[in-house]
């Protein structure tokens, strides 16, 4: 590509981010934001710098779409937030803050009013309304039902090396921080997941499930190890 020919794509590429402008949509800077042809964009949406919008894309009303942010052939709700991720081939809902630094991949469909923040992995799952992961978790080949909470360090073990299993995790219940829910698994309704539990078996509805070794101190340990720091 000659210097011709790219700077006449530079001044088409501008002018059809100008007319979204004519449609409601606002740019921090328009000169920086990369947007397919075809690509619809609802009123009052705010569009930051670097932002990369590929092929099937459609956004509503009243979004942003914050700075680093790139959105494949996925649609996303109004009054959503998008902030430094990456969502490809999925579906986000309204009212839902995503990012920073979350990744959406193909074939996740994240429901209203929910979170999904910073370095967390959703791949092939659904999230239902209000479902929040707000950092840390891989969610794969799951079913996360509405109202439910991720801890922190929460991961889906989907893959044993040569197959991936999807587990379900019914409405209203609470995954403690550093979970690992060995897949196939099904957690009921508001059932309770403890801190630092690993679930190889299903847990019923309304109740806490607890699986790791009980603490204990050994007195003196450090002096006697002679190992004190000075």
């Amino acid at each position: 590509m000659d210097f011709r020919e790219f700077e006449a794509q530079e001044k088409k590429r501008l002018e059809r981010n100008l007319a979204y402008t004519e449609q409601g949509v606002s740019f921090i800077d328009p000169r920086t934001a990369y947007i397919d042809e075809g690509v619809k964009i609802g009123a009052g949406t705010v569009i930051y710098p670097c932002v990369v919008l590929e092929g099937n894309v459609e956004i509503g009303e009243n979004c942003v779409i914050g700075q680093n942010s790139r959105i494949k052939d996925s649609t996303i709700g109004s009054g959503t937030s998008v902030q430094s991720s990456v969502i490809m081939e999925s579906t986000v809902g309204n009212d839902t803050s995503v990012g920073p630094f979350a990744y959406i991949r193909p074939g996740s469909d994240v429901g209203s009013g929910c979170k999904v923040g910073d370095f967390v992995e959703i791949k092939n799952s659904r999230l239902g309304d209000g479902a929040k992961a707000a950092h840390l978790t891989y969610v794969g080949d799951s079913d996360v039902g509405e109202r439910v909470n991720l801890g922190c360090g929460v991961v889906f073990v989907n893959y044993d090396g040569s197959k991936k299993y999807r587990s379900v995790v019914e409405d209203g219940a609470f995954i403690g921080c550093n979970v690992n829910l060995v897949s196939p698994v099904h957690v009921g309704r508001n059932a309770y997941i403890a801190a630092g539990s690993t679930i190889t078996s299903d847990v019923p509805e309304g109740a806490l499930y607890v699986a790791r070794a009980r603490g204990r101190s050994l007195e003196g340990w450090v002096e006697k190890r002679g190992i004190l720091k000075k």
